[in-house]
């Protein structure tokens, strides 16, 4: 096996913690349990610093190396849960009702722990390691917030990296690109007034079920024929709505909300310009109104060449098999906030034949951890060597 043996050793305990961290998951920024369990840990394997708070309930650990170099490499974990109610039927499955770590950010955070464990013991390296251990990135941006609270003044770092698992891999593969590697993804609401009546007279009336369902259909002219065709522009409308009682009353008001995501920052801005365009005339047309809430999410996540080629070479070293030249993919991360501030790169880790992400039978396999610990700790070895 190319991981280290090490890893090999401690995975019955780091599979501990995230079996505890899966029977109590926390959502968004109230990982308090969580994030006093993640302190807890790092000050047991004596990590030189812990710092509790950082955006509202992100935790950050210093590890500082055997020689004098100033050089830092940031590891990111993100530790929320999702409002999904579990369906595995495993002996460690959710304890809260409604509540499941349905994107492993559980395994996330086990496996940046079992790094800590492992470099705080070993201190094979020149510089130091900041351990990033992130709230609510799951639509709550919580890698800003740690941003925003000073994390990179406070705890500068040259480099960052991140891991996701990513079902449907097979375990031990590792896989990543350079630039654009997950797409931004911002929301938009849309809401048509007319005027209502009854629907055997519909001359009396501005009928907004027409019309909103009018604009939906032009909605999706915009990636058709205002993005360049070699280009990735998702527009989705995924609610609609009106405030109609019955079948034979015509609304007052219609309601539409849907989602954009692109890897050009670009077609962000086009997107928004054209559906308000579409939007508010198409509803002029037929004597109505539409007005336009725009909800900005997660920038693209686009990962820097050389931070990504490091990667690289780090799976290379502790992987069955690594791909460099994947595909980029639409969902969104807010990793993508640091590597705005700071060169390095996301990568995915196989998690073999699990469901999808954010599926109630989602299940992060354990054989997945020692990959994952390894990885970050070779990152850290070979880009802080020793002399």
């Amino acid at each position: 096996m190319p991981i280290k043996n090490r890893f090999a050793e401690m995975l019955p305990e780091i599979t501990g913690w995230r079996h505890h961290l899966h029977e109590n998951p926390e959502l968004l920024y109230e990982v308090r349990e969580t994030a006093a369990f993640v302190a807890d840990r790092l000050r047991e394997f004596g990590v030189d610093e812990v710092v509790e708070g950082v955006g509202q309930t992100g935790v950050v650990g210093i590890i500082r190396g055997r020689g004098a170099s100033v050089r830092a490499i940031g590891l990111r974990a993100d530790m929320d849960a999702l409002p999904i109610h579990e369906a595995t039927g495993l002996p460690y499955a959710s304890k809260v009702a409604g509540k499941m770590h349905a994107c492993g950010h559980d395994g996330h955070t086990a496996m940046l722990l079992g790094a800590a464990k492992y470099l705080a013991e070993t201190r094979n390296f020149d510089g130091t390691v900041v351990l990033i251990f992130q709230p609510a990135e799951e639509g709550g941006a919580g890698a800003k917030a740690m941003i925003d609270d000073g994390l990179f003044e406070r705890f500068p770092v040259n480099e960052v990296y991140g891991i996701h698992n990513a079902p449907g891999i097979p375990i031990g593969t590792f896989v990543t690109r350079p630039g654009p590697l997950q797409a931004s993804s911002d929301e938009f609401e849309i809401i048509v007034t007319g005027k209502g009546g009854h629907a055997a007279e519909p001359h009396r009336a501005i009928d907004t079920t027409l019309v909103a369902a009018h604009i939906l259909i032009a909605l999706h002219s915009i990636v058709s024929r205002n993005v360049d065709p070699l280009k990735r522009v998702v527009l989705t409308v995924g609610t609609f709505s009106t405030d109609s009682a019955a079948s034979n009353i015509i609304p007052d008001e219609a309601r539409m909300e849907g989602t954009v995501r692109t890897l050009d920052p670009e077609y962000r801005q086009l997107a928004e310009a054209r559906i308000r365009q579409v939007a508010e005339h198409t509803a002029a047309a037929f004597g109505a109104q539409a007005k336009v809430i725009w909800h900005p999410g997660y920038p693209v996540t686009v990962n820097d060449p050389d931070g990504a080629a490091r990667a690289v070479d780090a799976a290379r070293a502790v992987a069955l098999n690594v791909i460099d030249d994947a595909d980029p993919i639409m969902p969104s991360e807010d990793f993508s906030y640091m590597l705005e501030k700071v060169p390095g790169a996301y990568v995915f880790m196989g998690n073999g034949d699990s469901a999808m992400y954010h599926h109630p039978k989602y299940v992060f396999d354990d054989e997945a951890i020692p990959f994952g610990c390894s990885f970050f700790a070779e990152l850290v070895e070979r880009r802080l060597p020793t002399a």
